[in-house]
């Protein structure tokens, strides 16, 4: 049998099939870096993520913090937690010494009100006593409703007010801002007294529900007159009276904020609050 001839190509075939492989090539090229690329640009994506991620870990861990269980009291803060008002420019001072929260008995039975809070001795002006979060929405209501009331009283030597400030309302999401703000407000007290309650209004005035940044905080400070609060602010030095303050807070049966107590008696956080202790303040008269 004949074997069978291939025709030889033609020139002009021998043309299109080495320009339809330089075609192929070009598009196996074209796929080839466009692949590269891709990969060379998910890269830099993926080590930005990283970076920022590894960013919001540090300043998350630097607001959230590993404090200590004991540390100093402010030079106006008391056993209890407490900074006390006699003035609306004045806090009562105090000896300084050192809280642990270890030293607090988790299980004990809660007294009928918490520890430090009574009737105002006989002839002493009549003693409120409000439990705060500066996360609390509820506390910036009542602030905002009551702030002057509360300075008149203060000023016409009819109350002392006394606030605690507890971290009911801590949560990473906002880096821990119950327990910031708290340390923020002894920072205050420690070292611009005077500017204490000009401070918790504007604490209260700026709130919002992502919560301070420790930056924000101490620029809060500097605005209320407190400009040597700053690093008291970020370094926080009173983390661990805060601590101790919301642990005792919990101990002895504080169950929400604002928590008001006039000489002994609890508000019951419905209706007027100057009508429940404008009464009890006219009594002492």
């Amino acid at each position: 049998m004949a074997s069978q001839n291939t025709p030889r190509p033609s020139k002009a075939e021998r043309t299109a099939e080495a320009r339809e492989k330089a075609r192929q090539m070009r598009e196996t090229q074209q796929r080839k870096e466009k692949r590269n690329s891709l990969l060379v640009r998910w890269g830099v994506i993926g080590a930005v993520v990283a970076i920022v991620a590894i960013v919001a870990i540090i300043v998350a861990t630097n607001q959230r913090g590993d404090f200590p269980d004991a540390g100093p009291t402010p030079s106006n803060g008391n056993e209890y937690g407490g900074m006390t008002l006699t003035s609306s420019t004045e806090l009562e001072p105090t000896t300084q010494t050192t809280v642990d929260v270890n030293s607090i008995d988790a299980e004990a039975e809660p007294p009928a009100v918490p520890s430090g809070i009574a009737e105002a001795p006989e002839g002493e002006p009549t003693q409120i006593v409000i439990y705060v979060d500066a996360a609390c929405s509820h506390c910036a209501t009542f602030e905002a409703t009551y702030s002057d009331q509360l300075k008149e009283w203060l000023d016409n030597g009819d109350a002392t007010v006394e606030y605690r400030a507890v971290a009911f309302l801590d949560q990473p999401a906002t880096g821990n801002f119950s327990s910031r703000g708290a340390n923020a407000l002894a920072c205050v007290a420690e070292s611009s007294p005077e500017n204490y309650l000009s401070f918790m209004d504007l604490l209260f005035e700026k709130q919002v529900p992502t919560g301070l940044s420790s930056d924000e905080l101490a620029a809060t400070a500097a605005e209320a007159g407190a400009e040597g609060a700053e690093s008291c602010i970020q370094d926080g030095t009173y983390r661990p009276y805060a601590a101790y303050t919301d642990a005792l807070a919990r101990a002895e049966g504080v169950g929400g904020t604002p928590a008001v107590y006039v000489d002994g008696q609890v508000w019951d956080n419905t209706g007027d609050f100057v009508e429940f202790a404008q009464p009890i303040i006219d009594a002492r008269s």
